[in-house]
């Protein structure tokens, strides 16, 4: 049975940035065990499903695997489902809302910047659990945050986190999301890195959903709502994120790589 399937670089400047990730549009729900086998046929950090909405206020129904776990929220998968929806499927329209775990997301277009409306995610200091950051991450932070299952190490330069080589065992055992490393950028207003390896990810290459929490954070330290954020992965990715209350807008471009039939 063949689906249609595209492979996006989201959050991208150039096609080979950013992060790729693939969208699967269905007509129904398959088997959680086949939308788990998919993913890690794809082995890339997400794979996104999408279903129409019925009874519900949302264009779609979205869901998120990692090859190995299904997740609660995904940025770059969003971005990328968006983009699918707004050129592939739809592309008569600059709007398109989700349903999902998370409660309702949307996706906007403005010439060629995709707009993420996400939930922010505030941390709140996690200073009990240093001593095991600074253990996993190889460089102790300065400050531990936690929020929506995401642990924020802080750092003090860029080159520390671009410098880091996380034990990965002792990252993961951490649990949670998984673990941001952060600090003030040089070419931007804050650079990270996130590592998710108990989702099966050891570096994701650039998270939109980790912005949720770095931008009410450095949105609070810098004293201004609008923030340039770079993801330093070996990729590398650029966002464009905005507090408005309790929302974070989270833009960046996206790049349609593969397009083709998923036989299942």
């Amino acid at each position: 049975m063949p689906f249609p399937f595209y492979q996006v670089d989201a959050f991208a400047p150039a096609r080979f940035q950013g992060n790729p990730a693939a969208v699967v549009p269905l007509d129904g729900w398959l088997e959680d065990s086949q939308l788990q086998a998919i993913a890690a046929e794809n082995n890339l950090s997400e794979t996104a499903f999408l279903v129409p909405a019925e009874n519900s206020v949302a264009d779609y129904e979205l869901r998120w695997f990692t090859p190995t776990v299904e997740v609660a929220l995904c940025g770059h998968a969003t971005l990328a489902s968006g983009f699918v929806v707004l050129n592939e499927l739809a592309g008569d329209r600059d709007n398109v809302t989700f349903e999902s775990r998370s409660g309702r997301l949307a996706v906007g277009r403005a010439g060629d910047l995709y707009t993420l409306d996400f939930p922010a995610n505030p941390p709140v200091p996690a200073d009990d659990q240093l001593d095991a950051a600074a253990a996993a991450l190889g460089a102790r932070p300065e400050a531990l945050l936690q929020s929506g299952g995401f642990w924020l190490a802080v750092y003090d330069r860029e080159a520390t986190v671009a410098g880091l080589v996380p034990d990965m065992a002792r990252t993961a055992a951490l649990g949670g999301v998984g673990v941001i490393a952060s600090a003030p950028g040089e070419r931007a207003d804050v650079v990270s890195r996130f590592f998710a390896p108990q989702a099966g990810i050891d570096e994701d290459p650039v998270t939109g959903s980790a912005h949720t929490v770095l931008t009410p954070y450095w949105a609070a330290r810098l004293d201004r709502p609008a923030l340039q954020a770079r993801q330093i992965s070996a990729r590398g990715g650029e966002l464009s994120c905005r507090l408005d209350g309790d929302r974070v807008a989270i833009g960046g471009r996206c790049h349609l790589v593969i397009a083709g039939h998923l036989h299942v």
